[in-house]
């Protein structure tokens, strides 16, 4: 009887080859999924610019006083009577870094209350 042949092992690369060739195709293909943007395309530089809370937004002291466009405010009912009715649905408000967390939370659900159905927090790195 003989003895059955023995089989040599074969190494693996195959699999590892296939496997780094799929990376490869699927990095190619992600980084084209943006167009380049012109060579001759000068972007705007902000740098230069001073950051100011939006017209539109309602501003937030550290001691909790409200203000829209410099005018002082007795509560956020009276910020969302003083914006049109299209600006009503999203409200921008700019708060103090100082201001306390649970106080930013009670203007958030009174804004909800009087109205908005989204309330957005511009922060300093928004405003840059």
């Amino acid at each position: 009887m003989r003895a059955p042949a023995r089989r040599s092992r074969r190494e693996p690369t195959i699999a590892l080859i296939n496997i780094v060739f799929l990376m490869l195709i699927f990095f190619m293909a992600a980084a084209t999924l943006a167009p380049p943007l012109d060579g001759e395309l000068k972007l705007v530089r902000t740098a230069e610019l001073e950051g100011r809370a939006p017209p539109d937004a309602l501003v937030v002291h550290a001691d909790g006083r409200l203000a829209y466009r410099g005018e002082p405010l007795p509560d956020a009912a009276a910020y969302m009577a003083a914006l049109p009715e299209e600006a009503r649905a999203t409200v921008r408000i700019v708060p103090d870094a100082a201001l306390p967390a649970p106080d930013l939370i009670r203007l958030g659900a009174a804004l909800r209350r009087a109205g908005a159905t989204r309330v957005v927090m511009v922060t300093e790195r928004g405003l840059q």
